[in-house]
């Protein structure tokens, strides 16, 4: 959990590997979405934006999730 309260607000360009970094529980956020494969090493440098377009998502509802769990895990701390 350390280093979330220093966590920016989630966006479209935020690179999925920064964010695992800094947020671990936002693997389960995104494998729970249908991204799967969140430790590969080509997804560690896409932005959500193009995660969820190779997956066929929509980012803005899966951007709101993990600002939810992120403002959930920065109030935990």
């Amino acid at each position: 959990v350390g280093g979330i309260c220093n966590m920016p607000e989630i966006t479209k360009d935020t690179i999925i590997g920064d964010l695992l970094k800094v947020m671990p529980q936002s693997a389960a956020v995104l494998q729970n979405c249908g991204m799967h494969c969140v430790y590969c090493p080509a997804s560690l440098n896409e932005s959500i934006e193009q995660a969820c377009e190779v997956h066929g998502l929509d980012c803005e509802t899966l951007i709101d999730e993990l600002n939810a769990e992120r403002e959930l895990t920065a109030a935990d701390a």
